[in-house]
């Protein structure tokens, strides 16, 4: 079974979107019982919350289930657990590395699952205020990292 872990800073708007939007996909595919989804963040101030309210209204409005999705913080067994923990923006990198010591070569860019795109990070709603941006990006990377596991299931 492959497994994939997103990363941000709270787990409230971008990890827990893309956990919530990835699932979505790979029922659509009939892949969601070959795939493991998860998100944490690199902090833990919002440890056992739901996502953020905008985040969850993005969803509801696109007719994704956010069911069962808290917030945790990343721990250092989940970079040997999963086999891509693709994070969100430079600072989840550089932290995500961190914790890793260098050991870690599943650790990936969200954005380089996105072709042609200009961006070099998803911007952080929480900010930004912009949940239709993070969710385009989310929408169209999650389809990226779902074309590349059928590629590597099928060799």
């Amino acid at each position: 079974m492959t497994s994939v872990l997103f990363v941000c800073l709270g787990n409230i708007c971008r990890s827990p979107m893309a956990e919530a939007v990835m699932r979505h996909q790979l029922e659509q595919e009939g892949l969601a019982d070959q795939v493991q989804v998860d998100s944490a963040g690199t902090g833990n101030w919002h440890v056992g919350h739901p996502p953020h309210r905008g985040t969850r209204d993005i969803l509801k409005r696109e007719g994704i289930s956010d069911e069962g999705i808290q917030a945790r913080q990343i721990k250092g067994e989940d970079l040997s657990a999963f086999d891509f923990v693709i994070v969100m923006d430079n600072s989840n990198f550089d932290d995500v590395s961190r914790l890793a010591k260098g050991k870690a070569d599943n650790i990936h860019r969200f954005v380089d699952f996105i072709p042609d795109t200009p961006y070099r990070e998803v911007p952080d709603p929480y900010f930004t205020g912009n949940f239709d941006e993070t969710y385009s990006l989310v929408e169209a990377g999650c389809r990226g990292i779902v074309q590349a596991i059928k590629e590597r299931e099928t060799g």
